[in-house]
């Protein structure tokens, strides 16, 4: 089996650079199942309706979401749909699901979404204690388990790696928009990443505009964040190989498109 993850989306370039790559990369690439970050795809934060349906369409099975997961009130006419996820660390009267088990190929896929706490300026759940609730309650359900981990710090991503250890199929980090070089299969079997990147804007700081961000750090002050108008895209994720009979992953790549 094949399971393609794609970085956090952003904005229409980074909308429109799934459409133009993803169905041919699946047909090419025999891609069985596609989960992609969502949170900053509505002009970088949040999700709408139309976007979410144009991901469901170019073949994109599950969009997880983040810190920006509310960024647009329209969320809320499809916080319920199957194929949406919202952090499950989120107090647990929040609209939405932090995960879901979904059915591929006569395999189940349990999809879980977390978010960190290291200098994320939201209030959430401790995600380690979350995580392992949730994979007690499904490790009978799921014979893979994904966890996209949204957080920003590093130290946060990789110690959850080594905790999930052996107790989950793979741990991929978002939300830091930087693809790192560190994809392994740990000790136990998981297969970890800290970041797998983003897509959207070529020409940006994280997606926002040079200019705008430059001018943040040179003059210290307060100025609006703003999507890179650069048409000039690429899609960063990365694309498991799991294997049939045990369901452990053989191997993890990296994908720059």
């Amino acid at each position: 089996m094949k399971i393609l993850i794609i970085g956090d989306i952003v904005g229409n370039t980074g909308v429109n650079k799934v459409k133009q790559v993803l169905p041919q990369y699946i047909k090419e690439n025999n891609i069985d199942f596609v989960i992609a970050n969502g949170e900053n795809s509505a002009d970088g934060m949040g999700i709408t309706t139309k976007i979410f349906k144009d991901l469901m369409i170019t073949g994109v099975n599950v969009v997880t979401m983040g810190n920006h997961t509310w960024g647009k009130k329209d969320i809320f006419n499809i916080i319920e749909e199957k194929n949406l996820l919202r952090p499950a660390n989120y107090p647990k009267t929040v609209l939405g699901k932090g995960y879901d088990i979904y059915e591929c190929n006569g395999k189940n896929i349990c999809v879980i979404n977390l978010i960190g706490r290291v200098d994320m300026n939201v209030l959430s759940e401790n995600p380690f204690i979350v995580v392992k609730d949730i994979i007690n309650e499904i490790r009978n359900k799921a014979n893979i388990i994904i966890v996209d981990f949204h957080a920003e710090a590093t130290a946060e991503k990789i110690a959850m790696g080594y905790y999930l250890d052996g107790e989950i199929t793979c741990l991929y980090g978002t939300h830091t928009h930087v693809q790192t070089a560190d994809e392994q299969i740990l000790e136990k079997g998981t297969a970890y990443i800290t970041d797998i990147g983003m897509t959207g804007p070529r020409k940006s700081v994280i997606g926002m505009e040079v200019g705008v961000s430059i001018k943040r750090f040179v003059t210290t002050l307060p100025e609006r964040y703003k999507l890179s108008d650069d048409k000039n895209a690429f899609m960063n994720g990365c694309l498991l190989e799991i294997n049939d009979k045990n369901c452990r992953v053989e191997n993890i790549k990296r994908i720059n498109l």
